[in-house]
């Protein structure tokens, strides 16, 4: 009940940090005092310190705090994949913090500040780049997202931008412009199936860092698309060939019957001729075989 009690002020000091104007010097301590604490899988889903972890991270602007924040979240996830490379708390451990809890419910003293922690080194430090994965993972993120789809997102989306920078080796105008393409595509509300099929492994980082605009679209953009290239073609294709002038064909939008027709194979050879016709009234355009 100690660890609980110790991490729910935690949590509160960090809530009230998330304010734009507070001070957030303490930040980096109690992150630290988290990490020592021995927090278990049904301590982490009962206080649920995962998400305000999270929360502070997106509103802090301290790039040591970030950094840290993420590798906090990262160690979590492994309680709850089960991951068995994960340090368990051995029998002389539990003795001596239960020795520990007794005490400190008879003697009310104040905490030394933790030792220094040291985690893995992230994949990248530079603040674009991480400023840019946090873009990334805006647009992966929904409201129903618990701790562990948290954590997986966010490996997704360094993964994404890893691909994204492999490619152009800086963080230049067109790498940002890459990045922004994602962001915009995979947020379509629009186009839902692109960033299922991408958190699902339908589509790998290294594919969607390179995939096209028209690769990207949903279903229903690539078959308008398809229709006015079509369109555009045929009307190219009329607008190209002289016509012949015949009042024997009546326009359904205005009614007259001043037309110009062309006739042109577009089909194999064995096939009719395909018949474009132009209303020189209004404009409108047809065709028939």
């Amino acid at each position: 009940m100690s660890v609980e009690k110790d991490i729910i002020k935690i949590q509160n000091k960090l809530q009230n940090m998330s304010d734009e104007n507070a001070d957030q010097s303490q930040a980096l301590d109690l992150l630290k005092a988290l990490k020592e604490l021995p927090i278990t899988l049904e301590i982490l889903t009962k206080t649920r310190v995962g998400m305000t972890v999270n929360s502070f991270r997106k509103s802090c602007k301290d790039e040591e705090v970030i950094t840290f924040s993420k590798a906090l979240i990262k160690n979590w996830k492994k309680l709850l994949s089960g991951d068995k490379s994960v340090p368990q708390e051995s029998k002389k451990d539990k003795k001596e913090r239960k020795k520990s809890e007794e005490k400190e419910q008879k003697i009310d003293t104040k905490k030394d500040t933790p030792k220094p922690v040291v985690f893995p080194t992230p994949s990248t430090t530079d603040a674009i780049r991480l400023k840019c994965r946090d873009l990334l993972i805006t647009a992966l993120k929904t409201e129903d997202d618990e701790l562990g789809g948290c954590a997986s997102i966010e490996e997704l989306a360094d993964e994404l931008e890893d691909a994204i920078y492999a490619e152009f080796k800086n963080t230049d105008a067109r790498y940002k412009n890459r990045v922004r393409s994602r962001y915009s595509n995979l947020k379509d509300a629009k186009n839902p199936q692109l960033r299922s099929n991408f958190i699902a492994g339908a589509i790998t980082p290294a594919q969607l860092a390179k995939m096209t605009a028209e690769e990207m679209a949903s279903n229903e953009m690539k078959t308008l698309r398809n229709k006015l290239i079509k369109e555009s073609i045929d009307d190219a294709q009329l607008a190209t060939v002289q016509g012949t002038t015949t009042d024997l064909l009546k326009c359904g939008k205005c009614k007259k019957r001043n037309c110009t027709y062309n006739q042109i194979q577009t089909r194999s050879a064995d096939e009719p001729m395909t018949t474009f016709v132009m209303c020189n009234e209004c404009g409108n355009r047809w065709k028939f075989c």
